[in-house]
């Protein structure tokens, strides 16, 4: 009825009548000043009030919740391995019980390694207050550390590594006396001296070519961890000046060695077959026998060396023959291929058989003194097409080297790695400092 009233009136009277019981409405809903009073909380200083907080609300909780407990600080023993203990010794000295040695070892694969202990290895045990075992820390190498901490009635473990920087170090010598006394002197590990004899091994004979007036340089990796040293890289690049004659080696990205041009500087023999010490009596074709006194050609090279110094295939190839006479002693020959033959006389042990298969730098004997001898070396021949040439100057057969697109991109990389040797050489000339960042 009141509806069908209002549907009569003008239009502007039905606007006007909505509007204000719109305005009414809103009146009703705001509260007065005396209930916004009682919604006001005051606050005094130093006087203690409740929150309206659930002991299951998200407030109380961590922010986060996977966190390692902590533990209070912790006694610390340390214990190095001495030879013939085994984690049980260990664990017994240091006051631990096989129930807790077999939790912790039966814990996860990283427990379990501590096992396989070595004479040297150093363990540090943390224990709190209760002398229970909380972590126990096994420094691995330079960069790596085992880490086992104790969880409820168990254990876990995690590796902790360190980050290894790496960077340029450079160092040039030129020969006085031998080439190891001047790699020495100029600062190259054992390792690397060795290293540097194998690269140009199959250019220069490290026992019979070496002179005074020879000189090498090195560009090589320095490792460093939290600013430490620990240890060298490979060689980068390398130059060898022998006999007025220069080579030059640069390291590829998957490790071999070639020449600045992208030959390979592996070649199909080793200039010698031993490690580098000195020679009593090259190659010579009128030589006089140091027993029978009469002349006699020597058509091979003696290598003196101690007795048991390691002997290798100078090339791959078949044991031809190994054996025994009065003359050779213990001997060993092998073919190459139709056209090569390699021997080698008076070893003390041989360590191949005959029709066994070889390849170049596998151990083929040792060194001795066996057979028609003066003293203990090693007798080596080298026959092509069954004539006997002298093995420091025959000419090798090539391996294979780098070709089309490989040989063009190697060619550029060993450009930046021969730039950056020179660079260094021209810093030491100015007394500049040796070490620079790897860029």
């Amino acid at each position: 009825m009141l509806l069908s009233k209002l549907a009569r009136l003008p239009r502007m009277h039905q606007i006007l009548i909505t509007f204000l019981s719109a305005f009414v409405v809103l009146l009703l809903l705001i509260p007065g000043p005396e209930k916004v009073a009682q919604t006001e909380r005051k606050f005094e200083i130093g006087k203690a009030y409740s929150l309206d907080l659930s002991l299951d609300s998200h407030q109380l909780k961590p922010a986060i919740e996977d966190e390692e407990p902590q533990y209070p600080a912790l006694r610390w023993k340390n214990h190095q391995v001495q030879s013939g203990e085994s984690l049980a010794v260990v664990f017994d000295k240091v006051g631990l019980s096989p129930g807790t040695l077999y939790r912790l070892v039966n814990a996860d694969d990283g427990t379990k390694s501590l096992t396989s202990l070595r004479p040297g290895d150093t363990l540090k045990f943390g224990f709190d207050d209760k002398n229970d075992l909380i972590q126990l820390i096994q420094p691995k190498n330079a960069t790596q550390t085992l880490v086992i901490t104790r969880a409820g009635d168990t254990f876990h473990s995690k590796e902790e590594k360190k980050k290894i920087d790496t960077q340029f170090n450079f160092a040039q010598a030129t020969i006085t006396s031998s080439f190891w006394n001047a790699a020495d002197k100029a600062g190259l590990t054992a390792n690397q001296i060795m290293e540097i004899a194998g690269i140009f091994g199959w250019d220069i004979d490290f026992a019979l070519d070496i002179r005074e007036g020879d000189n090498f340089s090195v560009l090589f990796e320095e490792h460093f961890v939290e600013g430490d040293p620990i240890g060298r890289g490979n060689i980068l690049a390398a130059t060898f000046t022998n006999l007025g004659q220069t080579f030059t080696a640069v390291r590829s990205e998957d490790g071999k060695y070639y020449d600045q041009n992208g030959n390979a500087m592996r070649k199909a023999f080793l200039r010698s077959p031993i490690n580098f010490r000195y020679v009593s009596s090259n190659f010579n074709p009128r030589r006089l026998h140091p027993v029978t006194g009469q002349v006699k050609a020597h058509r091979g090279t003696d290598y003196v060396a101690p007795v048991g110094t390691p002997i290798w295939a100078a090339g791959d190839g078949v044991v031809l023959k190994s054996g025994y006479n009065k003359f050779n002693g213990n001997y060993v020959f092998i073919r190459h291929s139709s056209t090569y033959i390699t021997k080698y006389l008076h070893m003390t042990k041989r360590k191949v058989k005959t029709g066994e298969r070889v390849k170049q730098g596998q151990l083929v004997g040792t060194l001795g003194g066996t057979g028609r001898v003066t003293g203990p070396h090693l007798h080596y021949e080298f026959l092509v097409n069954g004539v006997h040439k002298n093995p420091r100057t025959v000419k090798l057969p090539q391996a294979e080297s780098l070709r089309g697109k490989e040989k063009t991109a190697f060619q550029k990389h060993a450009r930046k790695r021969l730039s950056q040797l020179t660079q260094f050489s021209q810093l030491l000339a100015d007394n500049s400092p040796l070490i620079a960042n790897r860029g």
